[in-house]
């Protein structure tokens, strides 16, 4: 049911208040959205989250192509770097820089982390390609899809000229310059 929000003036002066018109109830809300509006305000909470690497030009070139996709669906989609100094992965279910920096990491909206090919499943179906993500995940496909990530993930920083940032095993976030 939607809600539409109306001003309305008070019968003893002219005080003006926010209301929710229900074709049942009417009642007042503060600070003047209805409940089902409160929820989205937050964009930390609402909707697909997606962490990725700004720094990493293949990886921006699909989330810049995603971000154009989502245009007809504001809000579904957060696309978080986190190569980007304030990036604190308590805040994303507790996913680490070195976590999301060895494959693609999606919160979906029921706040479940996806990694791997089921994270570009939720991601696609999120911004309207839900059919590419059903198609990676069908059964005679899934296997190829699995083992071209896993090859694609282990060397993308090789392939994008940034190899010693994970030169130990383990990826850590370079200072920024001052």
């Amino acid at each position: 049911m939607f809600c539409r929000v109306r001003l309305a003036l008070a019968t003893a002066g002219s005080a003006r208040s926010f209301s929710c018109v229900n074709p049942r109830t009417v009642r007042l809300v503060t600070p003047g959205f209805c409940r089902h509006q409160r929820r989205s305000l937050n964009s930390e909470s609402a909707g697909v989250r997606v962490l990725y690497d700004g720094l990493c030009p293949i990886c921006l070139t699909e989330i810049r192509f995603l971000q154009f996709l989502q245009k007809k669906r504001p809000g579904k989609v957060h696309f978080v770097d986190i190569s980007k100094p304030g990036y604190d992965g308590a805040k994303y279910k507790d996913v680490s820089y070195e976590m999301a920096m060895e494959e693609m990491t999606v919160i979906d909206e029921k706040d479940e982390v996806h990694r791997g090919v089921p994270a570009f499943a939720v991601m696609y179906g999120a911004v309207g390609l839900g059919w590419l993500g059903r198609l990676m995940m069908w059964s005679p496909v899934r296997p190829f899809m699995d083992k071209s990530y896993a090859m694609f993930a282990r060397n993308r920083l090789k392939w994008t000229g940034r190899s010693e940032e994970c030169a130990t095993g383990s990826c850590k976030k370079r200072p920024v310059d001052s």
